[in-house]
């Protein structure tokens, strides 16, 4: 019997990508950031890990956005180390926000060095060339998304840096994309039992919305058999994304699949991307399933939206 409401809905084909389906070695593909462009294909950005342990980014294509993916022949996007040395170990988790005051699409990612990960900046129309903008955010950061138009005339990064009381979701502001500060406490972890306690962070880039900007977040739940990640919903004021106006209290997706519960790294559904279909309403989400492969599950706009309001707290 299901005793709670299902918000998201796994895809019958799980997972949609793997490995397997790479046109060159890959150990893994997972954590794809997601976009729409502008003519319906739906573009997956993946996160591609060799034999090594490092990452790049390789772009997937598909009408539907289901199946049929066309992936692209070699890494989309590599470290460029000799350049970026924050990048010497890889770059990972991208999320994709396009900007229509520029006409480009922007790529918020971890860039992986010596001194732990950090969030770097690109820039591309096409998903073919590449301009990089560099380390925005110092280590220890990650989890970073643009949003898609300026607040009080700056351009707004979510970012989550590591603190040792925590790992908290925080916003900043830049005039230009380089110069980042007025560093503002989002969204707060938990303290004690809660499944959002100590560490949480930003999964997709936010939805905006009538009502507010409407986050997916996962939390990180540390148990006696390792962390287990599970995604819940709260809502920001549209003019003041730092003022929290709802947030549930509980969790409403959950690694629960075989392919979410096994694998490199076991009980984690970490999404990074989605998209809305064409009626406005239907999220395709895409997600990481234990750090091993792609996944889909589809839920409802209006859906998430009633269940915070009937579930979430100021």
């Amino acid at each position: 019997m299901q005793r709670y409401e299902a918000l998201f809905y796994r895809h019958p084909k799980n997972p949609i990508l793997t490995a397997a389906d790479w046109p060159y070695p890959a150990h893994t593909v997972f954590n794809p950031g997601a976009t729409t462009l502008a003519d319906g294909t739906t573009l997956l950005l993946c996160r591609v890990e060799d034999r090594r342990g490092h990452s790049h980014l390789c772009a997937a294509r598909s009408k539907n956005g289901i199946d049929g993916w066309i992936i692209d022949p070699q890494p989309t996007l590599l470290p460029n180390p000799s350049q970026y040395p924050e990048e010497l170990w890889g770059i990972e988790d991208p999320r994709i926000t396009y900007v229509d005051e520029i006409r480009k699409y922007v790529i918020a990612y971890t860039a992986f060095g010596k001194s732990g990960p950090g969030v770097a900046i690109a820039s591309t129309q096409d998903f073919r060339s590449f301009e990089r903008h560099g380390l925005v955010m110092q280590p220890d950061d990650k989890d970073a998304a643009l949003l898609p138009r300026r607040i009080n005339g700056n351009f707004a990064l979510i970012h989550r840096p590591m603190y040792d009381s925590g790992a908290h979701v925080w916003i900043s502001f830049s005039p230009d994309l380089q110069n980042w500060g007025s560093h503002q406490l989002m969204l707060q972890a938990r303290k004690g039992s809660w499944w959002d306690a100590n560490k949480v962070g930003l999964s997709p880039p936010l939805i905006e919305t009538p009502e507010g900007w409407l986050m997916i977040y996962h939390g990180v739940r540390h148990t006696a058999g390792g962390c287990l990640y599970r995604l819940g919903l709260a809502l920001f004021d549209l003019e003041k994304p730092d003022v929290c106006l709802a947030r549930g209290d509980s969790w409403m997706f959950g690694p629960e699949a075989p392919y979410e519960r096994e694998g490199d790294v076991g009980n984690v559904a970490f999404p990074c991307g989605l998209t809305i279909g064409t009626d406005g309403d239907t999220i395709f989400l895409y997600y990481g399933a234990a750090d091993t492969s792609i996944a889909l599950a589809t839920g409802s706009l209006r859906g998430l939206m009633r269940w915070l309001e009937a579930n979430g707290k100021s």
